[in-house]
């Protein structure tokens, strides 16, 4: 599987402080086989994120994550910049994330982490923290091949 890695950082993206998410999903990924194909940081800015997605999908990406912006600050617009390019979300995605990150952190009630289809792609909004980014991708691993076989298959015309 062909796999996008996106860092939503505004500080990460001006070298203010190095980024961690994206490292630690790289590891992941290439310990459950995967393929890093493409990797970026970008500021939390609507199109910037939506470009970046739109991007990798273009590239063969069948499974984007990106790590960042999915909690209730002001400059946090993962969600809304997904929601805006999305074919369908797939809510049971974020569902099972908060539900099994509760049991490690109160603070996961907050969390907007989502899957959605873009394009040809999975897109899954996992959190910022690396380690919480790793825990929310596990807890969904299990749907993630069937999705992504379903979301790249091409509609058929009448």
């Amino acid at each position: 599987m062909l796999v996008g890695i996106i860092t939503i950082s505004d500080r990460a993206s001006e070298g203010v402080y190095e980024d961690l998410g994206g490292p630690a999903l790289r590891m992941a990924s290439k310990d459950h086989g995967w393929t890093v194909q493409a990797e970026a940081i970008v500021p939390d800015e609507l199109q910037r994120i939506q470009d970046a997605i739109r991007s990798f999908s273009a590239q063969g990406c069948g499974l984007i994550l990106t790590t960042g912006g999915t909690g209730i600050a002001e400059r946090d617009v993962t969600p809304e910049a997904i929601r805006g390019i999305m074919r369908v979300e797939i809510p049971g995605f974020g569902e099972i994330m908060r539900i099994k990150s509760l049991e490690l952190t109160p603070n996961a009630i907050l969390s907007r982490s989502l899957a959605a289809v873009v394009d040809r792609s999975l897109v899954i909004a996992l959190p910022g923290k690396p380690q919480g980014a790793v825990d929310c991708l596990s807890f969904v691993l299990g749907a993630i091949p069937h999705a992504v076989k379903l979301a790249q298959k091409v509609p058929t015309s009448c």
